[in-house]
């Protein structure tokens, strides 16, 4: 004999649910199957918590929106940073060759550049310029840019090196390029760290 729909229980009335509410979790007998929360008091506190995670994110997306272009700059430039130094993970440090530098506050390598960025802002970003180096050669010797010259020399050849040390057009990076580059380059890093540990 077949029940008539109205004879039917609803089929989420059959299984229990846990609560949405974190600090509650009971489980409980929903009485349809939009029911997340098993009293009215947990469907308030689920409701503020989501409430405090949306302005979160407006928040967050409200900071993200007020940068500055230098401050979009800095963090282009770490993530640049650090794709070289993944990028160049297996090789010693540019200048001195040295693969076991001594440890010291924030890290033993740095993300050194042949010319610099202060003279020669046009190379800021640009992956010939740059090297893994070891904090020694890159903040105590001041780049110690002949042995850089030589260990560049040795890695790219003649022609880049020439290219690297020649003239070069001003870049003018306005805000939305610099987030495409370091979204870019965090990307790469990214990849590169998960290569390198694999």
């Amino acid at each position: 004999m077949s029940m008539s729909l109205s004879q039917r229980k609803p089929l989420a009335a059959k299984r229990k649910k846990k609560c949405r509410n974190p600090e509650c979790s009971e489980w409980f007998r929903p009485p349809n199957s939009l029911a997340f929360a098993c009293s009215p008091k947990c469907a308030l506190d689920i409701g503020r918590v989501e409430a405090k995670k949306e302005q979160r994110q407006k928040d967050k997306e409200t900071r993200k929106a007020l940068k500055t272009r230098s401050e979009v700059q800095r963090e282009t430039q770490t993530a640049f940073n650090a794709w070289v130094r993944e990028r160049d993970a297996d090789r010693p440090c540019i200048s001195c060759g040295t693969t076991n530098p001594m440890t010291s506050r924030g890290g033993s390598w740095d993300c050194g550049h042949y010319r610099s960025t202060g003279a020669n802002p046009e190379l800021r970003f640009e992956p010939l310029n740059a090297a893994k180096q070891c904090k020694r050669c890159n903040s105590y010797l001041s780049g110690n840019v002949v042995n850089f010259r030589i260990g560049l020399r040795a890695r790219i050849g003649d022609a880049a090196l020439a290219w690297v040390e020649g003239a070069h057009d001003a870049k003018h990076y306005g805000k939305q390029d610099l987030i495409e580059l370091r979204d870019y380059y965090r990307r790469e890093a990214r990849r590169l760290k998960k290569e390198n540990r694999s």
